[in-house]
Parts: structure tokens; sequence; C-alpha cells
């Protein structure tokens, strides 16, 4: 490993992470550097245009990070970023898997991976779903939702303007759908019991992006025959796990989640 590459990209880190611009002394003091040395490796960042000078020697990082941060991300399409992790999924379950969008009241199929059993759930990619009455539509509700739990039925009216019974199982007042999504939101994935579809089952497990955001969900469609209570349990870990790997390659690290609608 080179030790000089890896010292500056650790002082560069420290940096983006610190509250307020560095000084020499605080970078020496850090990494137990000599101040000559910590005042170099600063010189470097600065001559490269990773950090910026600002008022009594302290530096800060430039906005080039932000630059490259956004080329990085803009060319991730979630798409091609989870299809390992879909057939993957799919190899170890054998069932349906999904990626979807959420379009306010609605799902998008993005991208789906097949079951190989003769009795599967269907879906096309680009067909749309009710948010509310699928799993990983669910899952986006819940984590778009308002922090104030005060605010989440008003919040519920307004991005789900009707609640239509599909079938027997789905949601037709907003308390119920209110008190679902709070129970999706601390486990952190939702299932869907024959809600949109009598004969077909699922879970949904969100996918943020760097900013913490849940721009997307990874769900498991499986006919309700085989949704039994030993079996629906036996998915959730290998779904999250997905979901997470996803995550993070989309630039999404713990600590950062927050509560944000995204169309």
């Amino acid at each position: 490993m080179d030790k000089t590459l890896a010292k500056g990209l650790s002082v560069l880190e420290f940096l983006v992470n610190s509250d307020a611009p560095c000084s020499v002394s605080d970078v020496a003091r850090a990494f137990s550097l000599v101040p000559s040395n910590a005042h170099r490796t600063l010189k470097t960042l600065l001559e490269l245009g990773y950090i910026q000078q600002v008022a009594d020697s302290r530096y800060e990082p430039s906005l080039y990070l932000f630059e490259l941060g956004s080329r990085v991300v803009g060319a991730r399409d979630i798409r091609q970023v989870a299809h390992q992790a879909m057939s993957a999924l799919a190899s170890d379950t054998l069932e349906t898997i999904h990626l979807v969008v959420r379009d306010r009241d609605h799902v998008i199929y993005l991208d789906k991976v097949d079951s190989p059993q003769p009795v599967a759930a269907y879906s096309r990619i680009g067909g749309r779903a009710p948010a509310q009455c699928v799993a990983s539509g669910k899952v986006l509700l819940a984590m778009a939702m308002p922090a104030n739990d005060g605010q989440i039925l008003s919040w519920l009216q307004h991005e789900v303007p009707t609640l239509e019974a599909h079938t027997t199982a789905s949601h037709t007042t907003y308390e119920a759908l209110r008190d679902d999504l709070c129970k999706v939101r601390e486990l952190g994935y939702a299932m869907n019991s024959g809600e949109w579809r009598a004969d077909v089952s699922g879970l949904g497990a969100p996918v943020f992006d760097s900013r913490g955001v849940a721009v997307g969900a990874l769900g498991i469609s499986l006919p309700s025959v085989r949704a039994t209570p030993e079996r629906l349990p036996e998915l959730i870990e290998p779904l999250c796990v997905a979901a997470a790997t996803t995550s993070e390659l989309l630039g999404y690290r713990a600590g950062i989640r927050r509560s944000g609608t995204h169309y």
C-alpha cells in the first residue's frame, strides 16, 4: 500500500467529516504528524483542488469533491447496480424479484428476475401497482413519511388520494394504513398478504442512495400458497441483505438515512 497516498486520503476524509475548517495543528494532532508534514499534505491537496484555504489559514473540502461525487452517482443507474443482487436473490429464493420506484401513489416496475418455478407471481417491467397494496410500495411510503407522527395522516391523504379495495385484505382507512406503515418503518421491511392480488404475497426492502433517501425498493413476490408462516420469515434476511448491498453500491452509508419524498 502506498502510505503517502493513504495518508493524503485519510487527511481528506478527516476534513470532510469535520464540522468546521481545520488548521495545520488540527491535522497534525489528529494523525500524530509533525506540523511540517501535515502542512505538506494539505498543500498537496490544495494544489490538486480537493481542498480550499479559508480565513485564519484553515482548510476545508472544495466543491470539486461534490463534482466528482455527482459524476459517480450519475453514472450508476439503479437498474444496473441492483441487477446482480437481484439475480443472486432469485437464485437463492427461487422466487420472482422486483426493483421498483415510487411515483406518488403507485410503484413502477423497473426490473425483474422471474422465478424458475412453474407457478410464480407475474408482473411486467414498466407496469404499475398501487403503492399502499404491495410490499415494495409500502416500504417506500414508510421511509418517506414525515418523522412527526402527528403529520402522517395528512401526508398519506395527500400522497395516496384514494384507498381502493382491490381485495378483501386491502387497507380501506388511512388509520389502518398509517399503523401498518409505522410498523414497516420500525422493522425496515414490509409484507403484503394478498392486498393487491389475492393470490400473490410479497416482501419489500428499501434501497437508499448516498443522501440517505429511499430511491427504490427490492421486492420478492410469490404465490400466496407458498407464503406460509414458515416460508416468509426465511426470505426476510436475504432480501434485506440484497437491498443493503445495492444501497452501498449507490453510496449509502449507515447513519445518514432521512425521511423525504422521492418521485
